[in-house]
């Protein structure tokens, strides 16, 4: 079957291969987080941070099992906030589907700054707002092409990421087998237990770098949106999602176990790239921009991520409605992609670029914050889906793909979720970001309420 078939003649192309949905969902699992945000992680944990990777990684891979056991239920659906509008209600679908676009939104905004900041690297003079407006044109031109463009291209922005974590795990092998010196020693397993032990900080560092790495897998759940557009996705979506596992030891953790290897922790800066470091360390004088190409990768697939999201949840959270803009907005082009809702997601991603640069930092920082906290109450969300889904379909056995050790596996996401929460609660910035994603979310729920008295009352 090439098409999701959908009653009133609008098909979303299955235009995604194996290998593009395969890339996708490696790519969902590494960005900038890993470049450049692994050495907080590291400062705060030391080699203990290995252990917040692998286990937030089981997490993410028993989460993925489940959304990938709703999706197989029924191909013909637009996005997974379909499937939490059936099971959890309608108003919870809204609030899910309109936070889930509003954090993607926010994510591309903040990525395409940050690759303004990462063009200036070579271009000093180079005014911030013009590359990352360029970004943003390619990648929506590209997008409104067909879904194989979008496909394509994030198939060769991994490659870029997967090169350079296989590169530094390729030269810190061979580090590490002869032993070799550095400016602050040698090169040696033993590099991470010999500053401190390996918990240098104890289990409170631990703990508190549970919550940086948790944000550093946002966007592995986007698999979930390419499932109506992929070919054979019976075949594709589980031979993805059950990859993960193996994604997640080879670049999180395997990437940082021999940075650690090679360089000492205790080395490591909290605010700078920790690939940087080493390498520059090493005698590597093009490491800085070597490393600031890939970030640059990196940001440029997160906001084509974005628009993917943005534009394919815009048009699942308007198909069918009455309304003049939910009508446009749900409609396909004739290359069935849903590029007026692209346009409108672009264009909102565009002001608010420009609403950065007179916005202050912090709140700018705080905006950031609240939609990556947002992601707890997603993820909560689609695992309660999940639950509700196996209650209602009871002991069928017919159905593929069915999550292992359910209904126990659910409950130690929403246990490991709740256990984020609390852990947000510990920090005065993270905390007011918690406080501020629960104001906006009770905010939605209320719109909703509103919106539903006053169509009874017509």
């Amino acid at each position: 079957m090439k098409e999701s078939q959908q009653p009133d003649g609008e098909q979303l192309s299955r235009g995604l291969k194996s290998r593009h949905v395969q890339l996708i969902a490696i790519g969902g699992t590494i960005g900038t987080g890993l470049f450049l945000g692994a050495g907080q992680s590291i400062h705060l944990a030391g080699p203990s941070i290995l252990i917040a990777y692998l286990v937030t990684g089981l997490m993410c891979f028993l989460l993925m099992r489940a959304l990938g056991e709703l999706l197989l239920s029924d191909l013909n659906t637009h996005s997974y906030i379909d499937f939490i509008r059936q099971y959890l209600g309608d108003r919870t679908g809204f609030v899910a589907g309109w936070t889930y676009w509003v954090c993607w939104v926010t994510i591309a905004m903040a990525e395409i700054t940050a690759a303004g900041e990462y063009m200036q690297f070579w271009f000093p003079k180079l005014p911030q707002w013009v590359p990352g407006f360029i970004i943003l044109i390619l990648l929506l031109a590209l997008n409104s092409v067909n879904v194989s463009a979008f496909g394509e291209t994030e198939f060769w922005f991994a490659i870029i990421k997967i090169a350079a974590i296989i590169a530094l795990i390729a030269v810190g092998i061979g580090m590490v087998v002869f032993s070799v010196k550095t400016p602050v020693g040698h090169a040696s397993l033993s590099n991470l237990v010999s500053y401190g032990g390996f918990m240098p900080h104890g289990i409170k560092g631990l703990v508190l770098s549970f919550q940086m790495v948790l944000f550093s897998f946002i966007g592995i759940e986007m698999v979930g949106m390419t499932a109506s557009e992929t070919e054979d996705p019976k075949t594709v979506i589980p031979k993805a999602i059950d990859n993960i596992p193996v994604r997640i030891i080879l670049f999180y953790v395997g990437s940082l176990f021999f940075l650690m290897c090679m360089y000492p922790w205790r080395y490591f800066s909290a605010a700078h790239s920790p690939f940087v470091q080493v390498f520059t360390n090493l005698g590597i004088t093009s490491a800085a921009a070597i490393i600031n190409f890939v970030v640059l990768t990196a940001a440029a697939s997160s906001c084509n991520s974005a628009l993917f999201s943005t534009g394919r949840m815009l048009f699942s959270l308007t198909y069918g409605k009455s309304g003049k803009f939910a009508k446009s907005m749900g409609k396909l082009s004739p290359s069935q992609v849903p590029r007026n809702a692209l346009n409108f997601s672009a264009v909102i991603i565009g002001l608010a670029v420009l609403l950065n640069f007179v916005m202050p930092g912090k709140v700018f920082s705080l905006i950031a914050s609240v939609s990556t906290t947002c992601f707890i109450f997603i993820w909560g969300a689609i695992v309660l889906t999940h639950l509700a889904y196996r209650r209602k379909i009871g002991k069928d056995t017919s159905k593929r793909f069915r999550m292992p050790f359910f209904p126990l596996s659910d409950y130690l996401i929403l246990l490991f979720l709740g256990f984020i929460a609390i852990v947000l609660c510990f920090k005065t910035e993270t905390l007011i970001a918690l406080i501020a994603s629960v104001i906006w979310l009770i905010i939605l729920y209320s719109i909703k309420v509103i919106d539903d008295r006053m169509h009874r009352a017509r």
